[in-house]
């Protein structure tokens, strides 16, 4: 029989253990998708409009004594990058939604964060992030791919008198889905050996905590009207390969559009991701959400003319719709937008 006093002990020591263990726990997020989950926004427009008068209370909350805040709370690894978080973790010299989500992530949570982002310019859901139980396109597909390509490596050949051998089908077939598991292989090596890549992190567990898709431009030559149906494949499989059967997962959806109407494939594509929001099995745990309402309206005006304005360019924006114009506002509203949407799910799962 134990005792009252030492029962008490007993239990006192036991809830320690267990709030010393929750403190030790660190959550994984991974952020995947094509060019604009890379990030797309230059540093230096960032640098400027933190310090120009109509804008720097916007990114005031990213910095201090005039600096750019550097996470000790927050780690990221990008591909062949990692460290605590702060401006630059996007593409080469510029910097995406993963800034301003995970300062989200790092100010609500207690335990550390990891951001695994897996990212990959011109690399379409029907395609290369094409998951396991998508499956093959039709047979018919396949083969025209492969005479195809089997045509150009011909011309090649008799252009410079070479004679490379033709691709089969095999190599048609291993193209798709090598994003997905490139992207599996990222998270597996960030949630095996977190502590090695993150030494700050030394003693703490590892906990996949949610799920962030940024994606859609190279789906609309010719795949929009699959992608509901391989968006689906892709969030069952993610969830299954990850063996976190109702992982929270934010959608970004194309809103390349800005203030102008979608249309065409980018309207089917955005649809599409939008209609998550309503398959029975994932209610309560997706949440998707616009991006073309977050646009930076200075940067759109602006872009019809930035040849003929390009100082001023230079200080609105740093690139194509396509890009959401490389706007540091309009990156840094999505990242805002999916925090908030990650939080929601993830008090609604509680």
């Amino acid at each position: 029989m134990i005792r009252p006093i030492k029962f008490f002990l007993f239990a006192c020591l036991l809830a320690t253990t267990c709030v010393h263990a929750a403190e030790k726990s660190v959550k994984v997020f991974i952020l995947a998708g094509q060019s604009n989950m890379e990030g797309k926004a230059p540093n230096g427009l960032f640098e400027h409009q933190a310090t120009a008068a109509k804008t720097e209370d916007f990114f005031a909350h990213l910095r201090k004594d005039d600096q750019w805040i550097v996470r000790d709370d927050v780690f990221i690894k990008f591909l062949d990058r990692k460290g605590p978080l702060t401006l630059g973790y996007g593409s080469p010299g510029r910097t995406g939604a993963e800034l301003e989500f995970g300062t989200i992530m790092g100010n609500h949570f207690d335990p550390p964060i990891i951001l695994v982002k897996a990212a990959w310019g011109g690399h379409s859901l029907y395609k290369l992030f094409r998951s396991p139980s998508a499956g093959f396109p039709a047979a018919e597909v396949l083969q025209k791919e492969l005479e195809q390509a089997q045509d150009r490596v011909k011309q090649s050949n008799a252009k410079n008198k070479k004679e490379d051998p033709l691709p089969t089908l095999d190599d048609i077939k291993k193209d798709y889905g090598s994003s997905y598991r490139n992207m599996m292989k990222e998270v597996n090596e960030v949630m095996g050996n977190h502590e090695r890549l993150f030494p700050d992190l030394a003693g703490t567990t590892p906990e996949l905590a949610g799920f962030v898709w940024f994606q859609g431009w190279n789906d609309q030559y010719g795949a929009e009207h699959e992608y509901a149906s391989n968006m689906r494949h892709f969030i069952q499989d993610v969830r299954r390969d990850l063996q976190v059967p109702n992982l929270p997962f934010v959608i970004a959806a194309m809103g390349q559009n800005g203030s102008k109407p979608a249309q065409g494939p980018m309207l089917i594509i955005r649809d599409a991701q939008l209609s998550m929001n309503d398959v029975p099995e994932f209610k309560g745990n997706i949440k998707a959400f616009r991006t073309d309402l977050l646009v930076d309206k200075a940067a759109e005006e602006l872009y019809p003319t930035w040849q003929k304005n390009r100082d001023q360019w230079q200080l609105t924006g740093g690139d194509h719709p396509y890009h959401y114009l490389g706007s540091a506002i309009w990156f840094t509203r999505i990242g805002h937008a999916m925090g908030e949407a990650m939080l929601e799910l993830l008090k609604t799962s509680e």
